[in-house]
C-alpha cells in the first residue's frame, strides 16, 4: 500500500513526522512477527526541498506531487503559521489533490490541514474535523462543509480528518488499524505511549465566542453573558436589553455567533467552571452555583456534553491542587 505524506510549503515538522514514522514503525512491527511490510511510505511535495517551521528545518521529498500518478493514501498535514498564507503558498497542490482523489486515492487531513483539503471542494456537503480553535474560521470560509465540533476523527467517502494538534496521532493510529490491523495499532500506541481510543478533543477546547460579525447589539449581549453568566439568563431577559422580539433575537444571535443563545450561555458557563476547577479548591457543588446552575444533574450533563468528561473527572485531572469534594 502506497502512503504519500504531503509536505506543504511552510510545513510543520511536528505534524509531518508522526504519519511518516508511524507507518514505518508499523512495517517494523510486521517484520518482527514474521510478516511482510505492507506500507510504502514517502514524502511528496511541490519542490524537492521544503522548508519547515519558519526555516528551522528542511525536508527532502521523495517525489514531486505532480509526478504522483496514483497512490493509495495521501496525508495532508497543516502549513506553518497563518492559515490563509498557508493556503496561498500551497495553491498549486489543490488540483493534484482533486486528481488523486478522483482516481480512488483516500485522503486524510491532519489538524488544520483540513483547510487545504476543503479548498479542493471534495469536502462540500460532507463532515470533517479540524482544530477546535479554528472551527469558526473554517465555517466562515467553507459554509458547505459540516464541521463536527469536538470530534477527534471523522471518516466519509474515503476522506479522513482529525481534530487539533496531537489528535493527529489518533487518526494515524486509526488508519494503521484500518489498513493493517488492530494488534499493530495497539503495539504502536504502546511504543509511542499514545491513547489509541481517545475520541474527543472537547476537554481541551477553550470556548471563545464568535465575534467576527457586525451586529453591535449582539456583541453587547455576548459581553453581558460573559460578565453575568451566574445570573438567570433567559432569552426574554436578553432580548429585552436590545428591545428585540423573542424570535428575532434568537435568529440574529444564531446568525451572528453560530450558536443558539442557550448553547452560548452553556459554553460560557462551562468555560468558567473549567477555570474554577483549574485554579481553586472549590468542590463541584460550589462551582456549580458560582456559574449559575442549581441542579446537580443538569450541570453534570451539560458539562459532560461540552467537555466529554464529568465535572469531578475534569477537576481531578486538571486542578492545580487536589481536594476532596
Amino acid at each position: 500500500m502506497q502512503v504519500s505524506v504531503f509536505v506543504p510549503e511552510c510545513a510543520v515538522i511536528e505534524a509531518l513526522t508522526p504519519a511518516y514514522r508511524t507507518f514505518k514503525t508499523a512495517n517494523d512491527f510486521l517484520k518482527s512477527i514474521g510478516k511482510e511490510p505492507i506500507f510504502k511510505v514517502e514524502y511528496v511535495g511541490l519542490h524537492e526541498y521544503v522548508s519547515a517551521n519558519d526555516g528551522e528545518y528542511s525536508i527532502k521529498t521523495d517525489r514531486l506531487l505532480k509526478d504522483v500518478s496514483e497512490t493509495d493514501l495521501l496525508i495532508v498535514p497543516p502549513a506553518y503559521g497563518d492559515i490563509l498564507e498557508g493556503i496561498a503558498v500551497n495553491a498549486e497542490a489543490i488540483p493534484h489533490f482533486q486528481r488523486l482523489y478522483k482516481k480512488g486515492c483516500s485522503i486524510a487531513s491532519l489538524c488544520i490541514g483540513a483547510f487545504l483539503l476543503a479548498e479542493t471542494g471534495i469536502l462540500n456537503n460532507k463532515k470533517c474535523s479540524t482544530h477546535w480553535a479554528h472551527i469558526n474560521q473554517f465555517k466562515e470560509r467553507y459554509p458547505s462543509v459540516e464541521v463536527v465540533d469536538g470530534a477527534i476523527i471523522t471518516e466519509i467517502d474515503n476522506i479522513y480528518s482529525s481534530g487539533g494538534a496531537t489528535s493527529l496521532w489518533n487518526l494515524v493510529l486509526y488508519l494503521v488499524e484500518k489498513f493493517a490491523n488492530r494488534d499493530i495499532a495497539v503495539l504502536i500506541s504502546k511504543h509511542f505511549a499514545l491513547d489509541i481510543d481517545r475520541n474527543s478533543q472537547d476537554v481541551f477546547a477553550i470556548f471563545k465566542g464568535q465575534r467576527n460579525h457586525t451586529d453591535n447589539e449582539i456583541l453587547s449581549i455576548q459581553d453581558f453573558i460573559e460578565k453575568n453568566y451566574n445570573e438567570k439568563l433567559t432569552i426574554d431577559v436578553l432580548a429585552a436589553k436590545i428591545n428585540a422580539g423573542h424570535r428575532t433575537f434568537e435568529r440574529r444571535f444564531k446568525q451572528a455567533t453560530n450558536n443558539t443563545v442557550k448553547e452560548y450561555v452553556q459554553r460560557v458557563r462551562v468555560e468558567a467552571a473549567k477555570q474554577f476547577f483549574e485554579a481553586s479548591q472549590k468542590n463541584v457543588v460550589e462551582v456549580m452555583f458560582d456559574v449559575g446552575y442549581t441542579d446537580t444533574k443538569a450541570f453534570r450533563d451539560i458539562f459532560k456534553k461540552v467537555t466529554g468528561i464529568t465535572p469531578i473527572e475534569y477537576r481531578n485531572k486538571y486542578a492545580k491542587v487536589s481536594a476532596e469534594i
